[in-house]
């Protein structure tokens, strides 16, 4: 089995064909899916991706503000998010953190709501969804001062930093998870990064409808090429892709105490 450990499926570029988007990843042994919500809180992407997370039953559930919608955090907001987050099936806060490429929310008010995102989520012990473009050193220098200590720390999706900014992931507790970025043919030093993660921190994603893995890329991507990006992580880690769909359904089921699932994961592992 195969898990998308990121996706964006409550996007409109799937209205016509989710159904048989999410069957194509299914048929093709990718078993769970974590749904971002809240990838657009003008779209309504909380409640599109909650209703998803609700219908379908191999699919969990993650709630926050995005550093781009930063500047829309108020306390009614905020109330939504923790009253979704009582939802059996939400397993994480995310995805937040801090965008310096596009700068779509002003950086302060970024650095506070994720402060404050931080704080609620320590304070009902999840883990956190983290999105870093352009920022590694606010970035660790923010998860030292709030997320020091914590016992399932969360996941760095579609890692694209640096060598320091992994390597402070790791001593953090982090997971490292990869997007279809790393099979990109330029992307020398991003797969010599993923090569030297521990395997007991790799995560494998999609962030669809992003990042189409080669040989895809510049098309919609869809779950289902996630084992793209577990097909070039193996070989990175010299493994078989089977073996690596296993370990990281494995790390994802411990990471979100998911242990009733990670039994049949490994039984029903296909390459």
């Amino acid at each position: 089995m195969f898990v998308d450990s990121h996706c964006h499926v409550d996007f409109h570029s799937y209205d016509e064909d989710r159904e048989e988007v999410l069957n194509r990843a299914r048929a093709a042994g990718v078993g769970m899916m974590l749904e971002i919500c809240g990838g657009d809180i003008a779209r309504g992407s909380l409640d599109i991706g909650m209703r998803i997370v609700d219908r379908e039953p191999d699919i969990y559930g993650a709630v926050g503000v995005h550093p781009h919608d930063a500047a829309a955090y108020d306390p009614s907001l905020e109330a939504k998010l923790l009253d979704l987050m009582t939802h059996p099936k939400v397993i994480a806060w995310g995805e937040i953190g801090l965008d310096y490429y596009y700068d779509r929310s002003p950086r302060d008010v970024q650095r506070r709501v994720f402060a404050r995102q931080m704080t609620l989520a320590r304070e009902r012990q999840l883990p956190i969804i983290l999105h870093i473009r352009d920022a590694d050193e606010d970035m660790i220098a923010m998860l030292r001062d709030y997320w020091t200590g914590v016992e399932r720390p969360g996941i760095f999706h579609c890692f694209s930093g640096s060598w320091k900014l992994m390597e402070a992931g790791v001593e953090l507790g982090f997971h490292i998870s990869f997007s279809g970025n790393v099979t990109f043919r330029k992307n020398h030093e991003l797969r010599e990064i993923a090569r030297a993660v521990p395997r007991e921190r790799l995560l494998i994603e999609t962030d669809c409808p992003f990042l189409s893995p080669e040989p895809y890329r510049g098309k919609r991507n869809e779950p289902v090429r996630v084992i793209e990006v577990a097909r070039q992580l193996a070989q990175l880690h010299e493994m078989d892709v089977a073996d690596l769909g296993r370990l990281t359904t494995m790390n994802f089921c411990r990471l979100f105490r998911l242990e009733a699932a990670a039994p049949s994961a490994v039984t029903t592992a296909k390459a």
